[in-house]
């Protein structure tokens, strides 16, 4: 358990640019997974551009893992246009929740036939709620991503070499091919 632990901190002071992958596809995933509740949400409302912000949100956010993986090539410096608009991507989907989000609180508090969330349409607020932690998440990972340079110099810091015993007989053993 040791080793492998080891092991994981290797690979995060080789590659510290995998932490907030990490976090964008878990909020990528999250915002997937909870999808239904979206679509309910948009068949429900069928406000102006409700549709065009869930789908701009899962291309976007596709889009911007392939930009984020062009941004950081391996052992090269950052592709600074390439994170640039990764960054814009992002900007965009959270504008596409935000978006979606006021379409929601419009259709339920507008003055003529307003939606009414009930047992039966719950899902409506459950949306509400999974766009809202999306927005914490991209937010998280894009901190994490612009902190970057600061933790990778930290972990760098963390001591992960293997100290390898002798017996204290080193200068005895004869290198030399000298018979």
């Amino acid at each position: 358990m040791k080793e492998a632990g080891r092991k994981f901190l290797v690979s995060l002071k080789r590659r510290p640019q995998m932490i907030p992958l990490v976090v964008l596809v878990a909020g990528f995933l999250f915002y997937s997974l909870n999808l239904s509740y979206i679509s309910d949400t948009t068949a429900r409302i069928q406000g102006p551009g409700m549709g065009l912000a869930g789908f701009a949100t899962m291309l976007f956010s596709m889009l911007s893992f392939m930009c984020f993986l062009n941004a950081f090539p391996y052992r090269k410096k950052p592709n600074v246009p390439m994170m640039t608009l990764m960054f814009v991507l992002l900007a965009i989907v959270i504008f596409a929740d935000v978006y979606y989000i006021n379409a929601i609180w419009s259709a339920i508090t507008r003055p003529d036939n307003p939606i009414k969330v009930t047992k039966d349409t719950s899902y409506i607020a459950f949306a509400e709620y999974y766009l809202r932690i999306h927005i914490g998440i991209l937010a998280s990972g894009i901190v994490l991503t612009v902190l970057l340079p600061v933790y990778s110099k930290w972990l760098r810091k963390i001591k992960t070499s293997i100290d390898v015993g002798d017996n204290g007989s080193m200068e005895a053993i004869d290198i030399s091919g000298e018979a």
